[in-house]
């Protein structure tokens, strides 16, 4: 009996046992329960209180992260209706990449507060003076404060001025934005001296700004060009290093289109256009390379940077930190106001260009005065390119007393033919793509594998391609299976191709 009752309790004890410890796990369990949910709550709330105190730009951008992985799905999986075919008919797919929640900033010109000037005399430059306008009020659509300045001597009457406040309300809605316009007059009087103003006024505003603009008032800037000028000044400075970093300048080249003189283009003469593009008339000099543009001289930035040679731009671009450092510059004093070079014996004769040229270019870049190297970057040479906006000098190249012309030259007009012929344009004109070849050939750029762009090729309207499409379509992809990089056949195309066999 004794046994048989020790034998229970022992039962009892090991059932006791086992609930005991059944009961310790589960009371662990709920402790440890406990504890993850008031971290899940925590840390909804830290991130709930991140996003308001980014405030409403940077809410706007992590609200919209979805979005930019359903772009990337759309355009790599064909999910995408238009871009259908990319994937399946070209290994040059996009790269479109996904806005990443740690970037602060949307865009290299976020928050940069720029000042800008334009020379703009009279109303005589109106259409081009509101194309320049435009293209400052996109730098504040861009995420940049921009101050404009128009120095000018002609009042603005209300219609106008009303005009333009309904044209550049800035829409950004980031604090760090904004846009103004202010219309400055002068007397008359001051004649061509109107472009010394600017210089006084970046001096007295250092402090205020980190960008500083000066332009004539027909050059088509962009938020692309101010944000290449950003991006080259910066990579200099890594080259060259801080203390060398005001020997430089990143400098723009303008171009215009050689549009057929003398042709009205309109239904019947849209053919006239066929041939147009770009052409660098400042910089008409053969050969081009090395008469018009040539490598820097210094050896960190050769081969990688050039100059043009002539540096005359019509304009500059300037940080703060490169102001202030051409005011100290011996030799210099880039603050100080002056007259152009004048002939000794008269001096009312320019010897290095008018007061514009002197202020926009000549006192920075001439070896006798700033001098100021001007450096254009090889491979992005095309982003820090602008509009000259007139489209008229060009004209000037080969013709009598003008650029490549000669004193007893009898320039022809061209004449418009309704035979859909037209008389050739100087041969001495430099175009883009020109430039653009022999920049290939002398600087061979490297391959980029797999290929990244940003230009890409689809077919989007044709079951089958003809044949001649087809063509540039596998030219193309051997284009991109290269990394980007063009071949002799490539160079040799011309431009444009004819494509009334193929429609």
């Amino acid at each position: 009996m004794i046994k048989e009752e020790i034998g229970r309790n022992n039962r009892r004890s090991k059932v006791d046992s086992r609930n005991s410890a059944s009961t310790v796990r589960l009371a662990l369990a709920f402790i440890l329960g406990c504890v993850f949910s008031v971290t899940l709550i925590l840390n909804f709330q830290i991130s709930v209180t991140t996003i308001i105190d980014q405030g409403p730009s940077q809410s706007a951008l992590l609200s919209s992260l979805d979005n930019s992985k359903i772009r990337k799905t759309s355009l790599t999986t064909s999910t995408s209706k238009k871009y259908d075919g990319l994937a399946r008919t070209t290994t040059a797919t996009p790269n479109i990449l996904s806005i990443s929640p740690q970037n602060e900033e949307v865009s290299v010109l976020d928050g940069q507060r720029i000042l800008a000037v334009i020379a703009s005399y009279d109303f005589s430059q109106i259409p081009h003076l509101e194309e320049v306008l435009d293209g400052f009020h996109d730098l504040c659509i861009a995420g940049a404060w921009v101050d404009v300045h128009i120095h000018t001597t002609i009042p603005y009457p209300v219609i106008l001025i009303d005009l333009l406040n309904s044209r550049h309300q800035c829409t950004n809605p980031s604090p760090r934005s904004g846009f103004s316009i202010i219309i400055s007059l002068f007397n008359p009087n001051v004649r061509l001296h109107l472009v010394d103003y600017h210089r006084p006024l970046f001096y007295q505003k250092i402090k205020e700004y980190d960008i500083f603009v000066y332009t004539e008032d027909d050059i088509r800037i962009t938020p692309r060009t101010i944000s290449a000028y950003l991006f080259e000044t910066n990579q200099v400075k890594s080259l060259v290093g801080e203390e060398h970093a005001s020997d430089f300048n990143v400098g723009v080249v303008r171009y215009e289109y050689n549009y057929p003189p003398n042709v009205i283009i309109d239904d019947k003469t849209r053919g006239a256009t066929a041939n147009v593009t770009r052409v660098y008339w400042e910089h008409s000099w053969h050969p081009v390379i090395p008469k018009s543009v040539d490598s820097v001289p210094q050896k960190k930035l050769s081969g990688k940077y050039v100059h043009m040679t002539n540096h005359h731009q019509g304009m500059f671009i300037a940080t703060r930190d490169l102001l202030q450092a051409w005011k100290e510059r011996p030799g210099c004093n880039f603050d100080v106001v002056r007259d152009r070079p004048g002939m000794a014996e008269r001096p009312s004769q320019p010897t290095e260009g008018t007061q514009r040229v002197w202020m926009s270019s000549q006192m920075l870049h001439g070896k006798r005065h700033c001098n100021v190297q001007q450096v254009i970057p090889v491979d992005k040479f095309g982003e820090l390119t602008v509009l000259h906006l007139p489209n008229k000098n060009y004209r000037r190249v080969g013709r009598k007393g003008r650029l490549g012309g000669k004193k007893d030259d009898r320039t022809k007009i061209n004449e418009f033919s309704t035979n859909a012929t037209y008389a050739p344009l100087s041969s001495q004109l430099v175009s883009a793509m020109q430039l653009h070849i022999e920049f290939s050939k002398n600087w061979p750029k490297s391959p980029i594998i797999p290929y990244i762009g940003p230009v890409y090729m689809v077919h989007e309207g044709y079951k089958r391609p003809p044949q001649k499409v087809q063509i540039m379509l596998d030219e193309y992809e051997a284009y991109a299976s290269r990394g980007g990089v063009m071949i002799e056949d490539d160079m040799a195309k011309q431009i444009p191709i004819d494509f009334k066999a193929s429609r």
